[in-house]
């Protein structure tokens, strides 16, 4: 019928107004995706510390490495032997003075000694008759050396050593280095208490039983030297020498300067058991 609903649009339309009385759903949001991860940046701090850890040594780095290490270690051992204390640190100006003039007359000496030989070389070779020179100066040889064995007598200018010990407190190595210091400053004839000091001769014993070679010597102790005075007292009052050690020791020393002394002990001359001389 043409008047008749059609029951199909009805719900159509009844399903319209349903519809359009509800909201629709609006569609869930999709998660947007993170963008992709860079490489962070790297400070200039981090950049330098990559560079020097871990390190990265070639051969020829660690070859100089090496030297300079030991070029820097015998620096410090240089400067450290320099900066040691000497034992002239805290002497005075005027010890420091005598001492070098001491080390100037040793010097003097030796270069007199020089020419000395250098003349009689020339002397040698100069003369006319070369034989009679020739024996001349061995004749002289010969009482020179006699001087220094012993084993002849000799005077000259010289110093006396007197040390006196009240308490028995010299020993036998402080005599022993009281020759060895006169020897130093150049003297030529020692004589010790009547006993003529030789190469060989040896002090023994203990304070107030003291001997020479061994013979029995008191105090006080008189040495009989012969030598240049202006060298041998200064030799033995220098800072921490002989006069001063026997100081110490309640010991006394009293230095004379004479113009000619006599020192008559006289050694044997003793022929060697087995030396023999290699000249031809």
């Amino acid at each position: 019928m043409s008047n008749g609903q059609n029951p199909n649009s009805e719900q159509n339309s009844g399903s319209e107004e349903q519809a359009g009385a509800l909201p629709a759903e609006a569609p869930a949001p999709v998660p947007s995706a993170s963008p992709p991860a860079g490489p962070a940046e790297v400070s200039g701090r981090q950049r330098l510390r990559a560079g020097l850890w871990p390190p990265r040594v070639s051969r020829a780095q660690l070859i100089v490495a090496l030297l300079l290490f030991v070029l820097g270690l015998g620096l410090a051992i240089q400067v450290r032997s320099n900066s040691d204390n000497s034992a002239l640190r805290g002497a005075r100006q005027e010890d420091l003075v005598r001492i070098l003039d001491e080390l100037d007359n040793r010097t003097q000496r030796l270069e007199d000694e020089k020419q000395r030989l250098d003349d009689q070389r020339t002397e040698l070779e100069n003369s006319s008759d070369q034989a009679e020179e020739a024996r001349k100066q061995t004749l002289e040889k010969e009482r020179q050396l006699g001087v220094l064995a012993g084993t002849v007598a000799a005077h000259g200018p010289g110093i006396t050593l007197t040390i006196s010990d009240p308490t028995g407190a010299v020993e036998a190595d402080m005599l022993l280095d009281t020759i060895q210091e006169l020897r130093a400053a150049g003297a030529e004839a020692i004589e010790v208490n009547g006993v003529r000091v030789v190469a060989n001769t040896y002090f023994s014993g203990d304070g107030g039983e003291l001997r020479v070679d061994g013979r029995k010597i008191e105090a006080p102790y008189e040495f009989k030297v012969i030598g240049k005075p202006q060298d041998l007292e200064p030799a033995l009052n220098i800072p921490g020498g002989v006069v001063q050690t026997l100081e110490k020791e309640q010991a006394t020393a009293e230095v004379a300067r004479v113009d000619d002394i006599v020192v008559d002990a006289v050694r044997p001359a003793k022929q060697p058991d087995h030396a023999r001389s290699s000249s031809r």
